[in-house]
C-alpha cells in the first residue's frame, strides 16, 4: 500500500516532530511516499533545492500513485487543503485533528462527509485511529 502523508510545511513547522511520529506509525501499513514531511531540517521555507513547479509535479504524481491519503490538519495549510481537495472522492482520506484550546477545525474539512475526520489528543491515540481506518479498507 502506498500512503501519501500530508502535513504543513510553509504554513508552520511546529508539528514536525509529531509528523515524524505519525509517519513512523504509518510505515507499519505501507510505504509512505512523503517521509520528508517529518524531516526536522525542513523549515517553513520548504525544500530549497527544488522549484515550486518541481514540487507541485512530484507531489501530484505521488498523490495519484498513492492508495490513500492521511493528512494531519491541525496546523492550517493551503497545500494540505489543496491536496485533500484534489483527492476527494478518488481515494480514502483520513484527516487527523489534534484537539487544542483556541483551535477549531475548518468546516470545509470537518463538515465534509467524503472525508474521515478523527480528533485526537496524544500521539498514542493515533494507534487506534490508524488501526480502525486501515481495517475498514480491507
Amino acid at each position: 500500500m502506498k500512503i501519501y502523508f500530508a502535513g504543513s510545511i510553509r504554513g508552520g513547522r511546529d508539528d514536525k516532530d509529531l509528523y515524524a511520529q505519525i509517519i513512523q506509525k504509518l510505515e507499519a501499513y505501507g510505504t509512505v511516499l512523503t517521509e520528508h514531511i517529518g524531516d526536522s531540517e525542513l523549515t517553513t521555507f520548504g525544500e530549497q533545492d527544488s522549484t515550486d513547479i518541481d514540487i507541485y509535479r512530484r507531489d501530484m504524481n505521488w498523490l495519484n500513485e498513492s492508495n490513500i491519503v492521511v493528512a494531519e490538519v491541525t496546523t492550517p495549510s493551503l497545500g494540505v487543503g489543496y491536496e485533500i481537495g484534489q483527492m476527494e472522492g478518488k481515494k480514502p482520506i483520513l484527516c487527523l485533528f489534534r484537539e487544542q484550546a483556541g483551535r477549531r477545525l475548518s468546516p470545509m474539512i470537518g463538515g465534509n462527509a467524503n472525508l474521515q475526520v478523527q480528533e485526537y489528543k496524544t500521539i498514542e491515540d493515533i494507534d487506534n485511529i490508524l488501526d480502525s481506518f486501515f481495517k475498514k479498507l480491507v
